[in-house]
C-alpha cells in the first residue's frame, strides 16, 4: 500500500477556485503522480459563490463529479441543464466531444466537489450523460456508483472500473474483496478512517495492489471513495 497524503497534492488558488490535485493536472506536474491504472484525475475543488468554469470542451474521457457540499449548475452541448447538489453524482462520457459549463448558482455558499477523470477503454464513443443520488446511501456499507456493465443500479461507464462510496460513522467497519489482478485506489473525501490499519485523513489516498482485501474503519465521520481497477 502506497499512501498519498493530502498535504503532498498539487494546489492552486485562483481566487474564484481553490483546488487540490491528487494527480498531475494543468500547471501541476509530478511524473510520479500521473494517475493510477485507468484513474487519471481527482481534483478536490472549492468554487466560490457565483463563480465557475466557463464553457470548455472535453473528449475521450469518462468524467465523474461528486458534490460534497453546496450545489453546481451544469449545462452541456448534449442539451442537459441541471443543478446537482450535495450527495449527487454526475457522469459524462465525453467521447467524440462535448462542451459544458459548471457554475455555482449560490450567492452565499461555496460548492465543494470532487472531479474525477477515468480513461475510457475505447475512443470515439457517443457522448452520454447520467446522474445518481447517493444522499440516502446506507451508512456502514459500500454503495456501487459506477461499473462497466451498469450492474446493481450503478452508472455504466466505458471502463472496467468499479467506483464504490462508503459513508462511515465512528467505529463502523467495511471490507471490500479485491479479485485476482485487481487494484484499488482509496480516496478519503471527508473525515478520518483506517485503511488496512493505516490512518488516513480527509484528502489522503492510498494505492493498494497485491492484496485480497481492503478494510476501512471509521474514526471520524467519513466519506470514502474506493476505485476497484483492472
Amino acid at each position: 500500500m502506497t499512501i498519498r497524503k493530502a498535504t503532498e497534492r498539487g494546489h492552486a488558488e485562483h481566487g474564484w477556485l481553490d483546488t487540490y490535485h491528487t494527480f498531475s493536472f494543468a500547471d501541476y506536474y509530478d511524473p510520479q503522480w500521473m494517475g493510477y491504472r485507468s484513474l487519471r484525475v481527482i481534483n478536490d475543488d472549492l468554487v466560490m459563490p457565483g463563480m465557475g468554469f466557463g464553457t470548455h470542451p472535453h473528449r475521450d474521457m469518462e468524467i465523474i463529479t461528486y458534490i460534497l457540499s453546496g450545489a453546481l449548475e451544469h449545462k452541456d452541448s448534449m442539451g442537459n441543464g441541471r443543478v446537482i447538489r450535495a450527495g449527487e453524482i454526475q457522469y459524462m462520457a465525453a467521447g467524440t466531444g462535448v462542451r459544458h459549463s459548471e457554475f455555482n448558482p449560490s450567492k452565499e455558499e461555496a460548492v465543494r466537489l470532487l472531479q474525477i477523470w477515468i480513461q475510457p477503454d475505447e475512443q470515439g464513443v457517443k457522448p452520454r450523460y447520467a446522474e445518481k443520488s447517493l444522499k440516502e446511501a446506507a451508512n456502514g456499507s459500500f454503495n456501487l456508483v459506477t461499473s462497466k456493465t451498469g450492474r446493481d443500479g450503478s452508472i455504466a461507464i466505458h471502463q472496467d472500473a468499479d467506483l464504490w462510496l462508503a459513508k462511515l460513522d465512528d467505529g463502523k467497519t467495511v471490507t471490500h474483496k479485491l479479485g485476482a489482478g485487481r487494484h484499488a485506489w482509496v480516496h478519503v473525501a471527508e473525515g478520518q478512517v483506517t485503511v488496512n490499519g493505516k490512518t488516513l485523513e480527509g484528502g489522503d489516498a492510498a494505492a493498494i495492489t497485491g492484496e485480497s482485501l481492503v478494510e476501512l474503519g471509521g474514526v471520524k465521520r467519513a466519506q470514502v471513495l474506493l476505485f476497484d481497477l483492472n
